[in-house]
């Protein structure tokens, strides 16, 4: 079997940090992605696509990673079912990020920032178990 997927898009909004009971850290995102193809009027639709990054990855993708910064994204699709407020199914669609890749030049005023395809080694302390 084989679930793969790649994106790059700009990031809707600033990656959410959190943590699970035990401790593993989760960051949750969304990119915008173009589609190739105009519609028939002649503009360009857009995919808002969900993304979560494990672990480092996690940790990773939110302290380097803002709105409105260009990101490729390599992972798996999962589809999640789920009960809403009022008692209904739902399902929903995201990536979950196996690598997270700069798709853009670093900004002057970022300085912390690694550059686009620098590779960041991340401190003793952040290292551990990937999530793949």
């Amino acid at each position: 079997m084989l679930n793969k997927i790649i994106i790059m898009g700009r990031l809707t909004r600033d990656p959410e940090l959190r943590h699970t009971g035990t401790g593993t850290a989760v960051a949750a995102f969304s990119l915008a992605v173009d589609r190739d193809f105009k519609t028939q009027s002649g503009e360009k639709e857009t995919d808002f696509i969900d993304v979560v990054a494990w672990r480092n990855l996690g940790v990773f993708v939110s302290k380097y990673f803002t709105k409105g910064r260009m990101a490729a994204v390599e992972g798996r699709l999962q589809i999640r079912d789920w009960v809403d407020q009022n008692g209904g199914k739902r399902r929903s669609a995201e990536v979950v990020a196996e690598n997270v890749y700069f798709g853009d030049s670093k900004k002057v005023s970022d300085s912390d920032t690694p550059a686009a395809g620098e590779i960041q080694e991340l401190p003793e302390d952040e290292k551990g178990e990937l999530p793949f």
